[in-house]
């Protein structure tokens, strides 16, 4: 069950009068476990996210890891795509339609994220069921607590820490696996001859997972996480929110099954504190809209549990809007009233962005070209009198297929590639052609004249580009 903190340090006048506190010593908080919709939704995500977390980097896909971020050789493999540094442009896309989904998503429907999908939480709710399985419920893991130490408490305490490093390092190990080939890593790590960036990343990412999911928890979520702080200015009256409708629920009180608690002047809330006791951050929410709350509606669940077994009707905890728990309209009219400004911005701000991604991505060219003059011989004559150009051409392939590409020149009439008119570059490769050019001097109208290279693989028209650059006479 939640805590409440003690041991508070106080201010004391002269008189030894209790003025003002300084700070609360914190008190571990013992959620209660919780069933319902919510609950299932929650365990779903947990399971679905963890799911792609650990086994993504296990997943082959033409005979590569279909994901791998390798830093060393500069490439970013997703399943057929193979990014490149010069393609930053995607990723600065994704990183702004990421924020701009959280802002629309928090505008509609307030911490979804934090509640259902941030890792804080799902590593928070995996090292809770580790600690449940072997302490039990809440009270018991209290009783645990304040009972002396003995051998039961230390072959639980000592299994569940066990429990909590070895999903730990498997974390920090998958997440290494993202930057050097998991295989690779397995190999390394189960023969201990592991480079020391990835064995620092891996203790240091384990760690954190241990510190931050087994110690820290709501913690990381009240005072270090900044969503937390900024996502006021994200609500508004008509955001989806957890809520206690307090019109409803209000006057508080205990109360026997089927007496006429109305006439008490009683509202349905019956003070159980069970809401309480689920909340993974331990605050009440019927003391109204909370930044330590983090949407994962567990109170919802418990809430309506309760309602049921008084028999009143559900939903005194409910997800709402803070106009509708006012009475400004009703809950079946919350959904006119997601498309409002704010909403209807970040949706087409979102969508054009989405679609400028989708299209640009679709039309990718896996195909990059520089053409560096030789520096040495600018120009030259010939044997036959005609004028000589010479060009080193940087190809680099950037698909994960081999292609043999086709090099010519236009620009001027009469222009003739003595050499270098095609090369084949392996998978992912980069190759340097040296190109000569040749011209009659009487075609040369200009002291420089503009030319322009093409190169295109002969087995995929699509994959062809253009570079410019100048003949001199």
């Amino acid at each position: 069950m939640a805590e409440q903190h003690s041991n508070i340090p106080v201010i004391k006048d002269a008189e030894g009068e209790q003025e003002q506190s300084l700070y609360a010593v914190h008190q571990k908080i013992y959620p209660r476990a919780v069933s319902g919709i919510f609950n299932f939704w929650r365990v779903a995500l947990v399971l679905f996210t963890q799911i792609i977390f650990y086994g993504l980097p296990w997943l082959n896909w033409n005979d590569r890891q279909a994901v791998l971020f390798d830093l060393g050789a500069r490439k970013f493999y997703l399943f057929d795509w193979v990014f490149w540094p010069q393609d930053f442009a995607w990723l600065a896309a994704i990183l702004i339609i990421s924020a701009l989904a959280l802002f629309l998503f928090t505008a509609v429907a307030g911490r979804l994220w934090c509640g259902f999908a941030c890792p804080q939480t799902v590593y928070t709710q995996l090292f809770v069921w580790i600690e449940r399985w072997f302490e039990g419920d809440h009270n018991k893991q209290k009783k645990l607590t304040e009972a002396p130490w003995s051998t039961n408490k230390v072959v639980r305490r000592g299994g569940k820490h066990v429990a909590w490093i070895l999903l730990s390092l498997w974390t920090g190990f998958t997440f290494v696996g993202y930057y050097t080939p998991i295989h690779l890593l397995g190999q390394e790590f189960v023969t201990w001859t592991l480079g020391p960036w990835e064995t620092f990343w891996i203790f240091f990412y384990g760690f954190a997972t241990w510190g931050f999911a087994g110690f820290m928890r709501e913690q990381v979520c009240k005072y270090m996480c900044p969503y937390a702080r900024f996502q006021s200015v994200m609500f508004d009256q008509d955001t989806l929110i957890i809520t206690y409708d307090y019109r409803r629920g209000e006057s508080r009180g205990t109360r026997r099954k089927g007496v006429d608690y109305k006439a008490n002047g009683l509202g349905d809330c019956v003070d159980c504190g069970i809401c309480v006791q689920v909340c993974p951050t331990g605050i009440d929410i019927r003391n109204g809209l909370q930044y330590m709350c983090i949407g994962c509606a567990a109170c919802v669940d418990a809430c309506d549990q309760v309602m049921d077994k008084m028999g009143y009707p559900k939903g005194l905890i409910r997800y709402s809007t803070q106009n509708a728990i006012d009475g400004k309209y009703a809950d079946k009219d919350i959904a006119k009233h997601t498309l409002r400004p704010r909403t209807l911005a970040y949706t087409f701000i979102l969508g054009a962005i989405c679609v400028a991604f989708v299209y640009t991505l679709v039309g990718r060219v896996p195909l990059r070209t520089d053409v560096i003059r030789d520096r040495q011989v600018l120009s030259r004559l010939a044997e036959n009198g005609q004028t000589e150009n010479l060009y080193r051409l940087q190809i680099i392939n950037m698909d994960g297929r081999p292609h043999r590409y086709a090099i010519s020149a236009s620009g001027i009439a009469g222009l003739n590639m003595v050499s270098g008119d095609s090369v084949e570059i392996p998978a992912l490769g980069t190759t340097n052609v040296n190109v000569v050019l040749r011209v009659d001097g009487g075609q040369l109208k200009r002291p420089s004249q503009p030319i322009i290279f093409t190169i295109k693989a002969d087995d995929d028209a699509k994959i062809v580009r253009e570079a410019k650059s100048s003949f001199l006479k």
